[in-house]
This record gives C-alpha cells, sequence and structure tokens, in this order.
C-alpha cells in the first residue's frame, strides 16, 4: 500500500511540474490603448490562444492616448490607436514606429430619449451640440430634421470621452472637416477641451453615461451601441444621403480610402453616398526593431495570422475587414518588423 501511496504521490507532482512548466513557458505579449477595437482584438486573442498556446496577451483597453504613450515608453509589445500617431509623437519614439491598419469601424450618435424615436443628424446639428450652441432635444435644427418625432423640451446632455482616445479623434476629425468653427476653436485630437458637456471613461464609461442618464447624447464605438442596446442616429454624408451606420457603410467608406505608404490615412466624410460619415480606421502600432527577439518572433506570427485569418471575424462583431488589396499591403508591411 505504501508505495502504492508514494507512486501516486510521485505522480500528482509530476502532473503538478508539467502544468507549471506549460504555464511558465506561456509567452506573454502585453500591450495597450485603444476601447474601439477591443470587442474585435479579445476575440482576435481567444481564438489565437488556440492557434499558439505558448502565448496570451493582457491587453489594457485604456484609450488611443493611453496606447501611443506606453508604446513611446516601451513599456508594451504593442500598443492600439484609433488615431493615427502624429509626427511629432513619431519623432520622440526611441525606434521607428510602424502603423499596422487592422479594421475600420463607426462612431455612433447614441442618445436616451423616452420611447427610443428614430432620429437623424447632420454635421451643422453635431457640431452645434458639441459646440454647446444647441442646447435642447426640441432645436428647431434638430425638429427640422426629424419631422413627426417627438422631441421633448429638454436639456441636451452631452456626453464625451474623458481620457486620451482614438474614437474621440475620428469625432473630432469629423467635426473638423465639417465645421471651421469646430476646426479653429477645438480641432482634432485624441483628447480635446470640450466646450460642453461630462466625460465618461472609455467606450465602456461613456455607453454608461448615456444609458443613465436621460436627455443624454454621446458617440460610441458601433458595436458598444448594439451590445448595449442604445438607439443611435442615422447621420447625413457628404453626398446629402442620411445614412445608418452599419457594417455596409462602414465598408464604403473605406473603399474611398486614400491609403498611403506610412498607413496612417482617414476616412471621415467619405464621398460616396453609402459611405456614414464618422468611420475610422484603428492601428497596431508596433517598432519596426524588436528588442527581444523571442517575443518578436511571437508577435509577428500574431500579426500575420490577424491579416490572414483574423480579418474573417471582423463583420461578426459590426467591424469592416481591410480590403484584399491592403491586406496584402500590411502583409508585407509585417515583413519588414526585424528582430
Amino acid at each position: 500500500m505504501k508505495s502504492l501511496k508514494f507512486c501516486r504521490q510521485i505522480l500528482t507532482i509530476g502532473l503538478l511540474a508539467g502544468v507549471s512548466a506549460t504555464a511558465s513557458a506561456q509567452m506573454l505579449l502585453n500591450g495597450a490603448g485603444a476601447t474601439f477595437p477591443y470587442p474585435i482584438y479579445s476575440k482576435w486573442f481567444d481564438e489565437y490562444a488556440k492557434v499558439d498556446p505558448s502565448v496570451r496577451f493582457n491587453y489594457q483597453s485604456i484609450g488611443s492616448g493611453g496606447g501611443q504613450k506606453q508604446i513611446l515608453a516601451q513599456t508594451v509589445d504593442f500598443g492600439a490607436s484609433d488615431g493615427p500617431m502624429s509626427d511629432d509623437n513619431l519623432a520622440k519614439a526611441p525606434g521607428k514606429i510602424l502603423h499596422i491598419p487592422t479594421v475600420a469601424g463607426a462612431d455612433v450618435v447614441a442618445y436616451n430619449l423616452p420611447g427610443n424615436p428614430a432620429l437623424k443628424f447632420d454635421a451643422d446639428t453635431i457640431a452645434g451640440v458639441f459646440l454647446g450652441q444647441i442646447k435642447k432635444w426640441n432645436d428647431p435644427k434638430i425638429t427640422a430634421l426629424n419631422p413627426g418625432a417627438k422631441l421633448p423640451d429638454q436639456e441636451i446632455v452631452v456626453v464625451h470621452r474623458s481620457d486620451g482616445s482614438g474614437t474621440t479623434y475620428i469625432w473630432t476629425d469629423y467635426l473638423s472637416k465639417v465645421s471651421p468653427e469646430w476646426k479653429s476653436k477645438v480641432g482634432t485630437n485624441t483628447s480635446v477641451n470640450w466646450p460642453t458637456g461630462i466625460g465618461g471613461k472609455g467606450n465602456e464609461g461613456v455607453a454608461g453615461q448615456i444609458k443613465q442618464t436621460p436627455g443624454a447624447l454621446g458617440y460610441v464605438e458601433l458595436i458598444y451601441a448594439i451590445q448595449n442596446k442604445m438607439p443611435y442616429a442615422e447621420v447625413k454624408n457628404s453626398a446629402g444621403e442620411f445614412v445608418k451606420p452599419s457594417l455596409e457603410s462602414i465598408i464604403a467608406a473605406m473603399a474611398t480610402a486614400q491609403i498611403p505608404d506610412d498607413f496612417r490615412f482617414s476616412i471621415t466624410n467619405a464621398p460616396g453616398k453609402d459611405a456614414y460619415p464618422i468611420a475610422g480606421g484603428t492601428w497596431l502600432l508596433v517598432y519596426e526593431q524588436q528588442k527581444d527577439p523571442a517575443k518578436g518572433k511571437k508577435l509577428v506570427e500574431f500579426l500575420k495570422w490577424a491579416a490572414k485569418h483574423g480579418e474573417k471575424m471582423a463583420r461578426d462583431l459590426q467591424y469592416a475587414p481591410l480590403p484584399d488589396s491592403l491586406q496584402q499591403r500590411v502583409l508585407k508591411r509585417i515583413d519588414e518588423i526585424k528582430m
């Protein structure tokens, strides 16, 4: 009996050692940044663990501003941002940072009104609300766009991001293109001095503020509005058409993009009658020269998998995959990463 018990103990120790060895053999890749693509990135990280169980990901969804700061400080293996890094920020980096586009999505005008009426907005009205000039739901500019909608004599509570955010970059990039006053007074950035409103942290925080605040209006990435069952508006595009944010209208905007060699591009206020006007791409930020060759190799393998296979998962989460021609260019760029 003793010898059988001893054998069992040895077997148990051996199994535990095996589990411990597997856990310690797992390589941890750290990333931080955008909340906009967090739902699709989470899916990718989970799926990739099945492809390569030796890797796991620790991704902090802290906003694009934080992602840019952390990649500059080299405290993460990759950053994530929905706004391309500025020339000034890139110049601060200790090495060349590559922009790897992943998917495109939409900022939507989400709101909290009794009965959840279907609403339409145009550029002047959105700019007016966020400049603090249109203060009530029954303002003539809103009622003129929405005949028949029951709009209350109620204050509009504007909700915006409180953190550095690529969702904000897309939003302010759009407003700067459609409103000269916005461009001169506020401008385009991941973080701006808001003329009015209350802040929420992350897409999650803004969605939460809108849901719990009667009369609220704010901007979130499309998938957050869908997951939170929030109403969101049709927006008049540059062709004069009211377009609902959807996978099809994001793809239509993406199809118009003129994409330079460094992959820093904007698709807000895109031409074309089917294009949703407040759409944008999102990027993973990685150093061309990797400090840790072993980590760099695993990161490159993941990036290639994402470009080839992860893209196929985008549509289910209401993100637009990259067009094939851009996908091929991205794969070539990933090949330029050095260990």
